[in-house]
């Protein structure tokens, strides 16, 4: 190994750290303001309707709660990879039945890809060290 190969690969666990933290924090975002206000949850529920998804209330209220539990275990680093299977599930059906369907660009499905694929590669590497599941990690 070179010299910056010696100083990166003790610290692996910071880049699971960094993605945890961008995922985390992306999920809590996307989803707030369905959370805060019933108006924007029922925005959703239309949208989802739209997109001829059974029960839009119950398919949109279990979307937003996948998505906002599943976005506060990924920022600690608590249960990541069934948490991320259940992320992974979330948006391949987002991207399928609403991004695809409706002909989005690959550019409109980026944030849906990135969460999905770093989503697997969770369920492959674990929390990493700085979790609070750190005693179950095994390390790369």
């Amino acid at each position: 190994m070179n010299r910056l190969e010696n100083y990166f690969q003790p610290k692996w666990h910071i880049g699971i750290l960094l993605l945890r933290i961008f995922v985390g924090l992306r999920l809590l975002y996307g989803v707030i303001d369905n959370i805060i206000s019933w108006e924007k949850m029922l925005e959703f529920a239309s949208f989802l309707e739209v997109h001829h998804f059974p029960l839009p209330i119950v398919s949109a209220v279990s979307s937003v709660a996948v998505q906002f539990i599943c976005g506060l275990f990924v920022l600690i680093g608590f249960k990541i990879r069934m948490t991320s299977i259940l992320l992974v599930i979330n948006f391949i059906v987002a991207l399928l039945f609403v991004h695809i369907r409706s002909g989005d660009t690959v550019e409109g499905m980026t944030p849906a890809l990135a969460i999905l694929f770093i989503s697997l590669a969770f369920v492959f590497t674990g929390a990493g060290r700085i979790s609070v599941d750190k005693s179950h990690n095994t390390g790369l």
